[in-house]
């Protein structure tokens, strides 16, 4: 009876075993199938989905955003910012998201009027969402997971915290809301990054 009890429990273990090596396997090979930006899908402000590949070839600043904060005042430095590089294919995404102080209170309507009236944003701008916690969309999932620099992976603190991400989709910054898009920390990297002329027409 003892040695079948023995060997019962010899069974249990190496299944054990088993089955958290598979789960690791698995672990790692969803996080292979997540390369890039791009293979992540999400909603524009009015509704609708889209690929982020769709954005592939260009440098990317995607930032999370709030029209009550005391960082909002970046809106117009994300547009200047925008306005200057997006011939050399630069592109701004803005995400809403209403975690931080419930500082993004409105409809993705009013959001979007908002900028317009007051910041004259033209960049893409995007539907509320999560940036971190349970409910937090997967993109940014993916984002905050990894090791960036200048700030490193973990949550979303705030809002208007800054991803930068270069024209092969790999994310190559990661900025406090403090660091300012037209500020020279930015300026600089930017400058690294796009091409020195912009597209010629024709």
């Amino acid at each position: 009876m003892r040695m079948l009890f023995t060997a019962l429990a010899a069974l249990f273990l190496v299944g054990a075993v088993g089955a958290q090596s598979s789960c690791a396997q698995d672990e790692s090979d969803s996080a292979k199938d997540e390369k890039s930006i791009y293979d992540f899908k999400v909603k524009t402000i009015t509704g609708e989905e889209v690929s982020l590949e769709d954005y592939k070839g260009k440098t990317i600043l995607i930032v999370n955003v709030a029209s009550k904060c005391g960082y909002t005042r970046q809106y117009s430095e994300m547009q200047a910012a925008y306005e200057k590089y997006k011939d050399r294919d630069f592109v701004v995404l803005g995400f809403p998201c209403n975690q931080f102080g419930g500082q993004e209170p409105g409809t993705e309507a009013e959001i979007m009027q908002f900028c317009k009236d007051n910041y004259g944003v033209s960049f893409p701008m995007f539907a509320k969402l999560d940036v971190k916690g349970a409910e937090a969309d997967p993109l940014f999932k993916y984002l905050s997971g990894l090791e960036t620099t200048p700030k490193a992976a973990g949550d979303i603190s705030w809002n208007f915290e800054k991803f930068l991400i270069n024209a092969e989709g790999e994310v190559v910054g990661r900025y406090k809301s403090a660091v300012s898009p037209t500020g020279k920390e930015m300026q600089e990297q930017l400058e690294s990054l796009l091409p020195k002329t912009g597209k010629k027409e024709g």
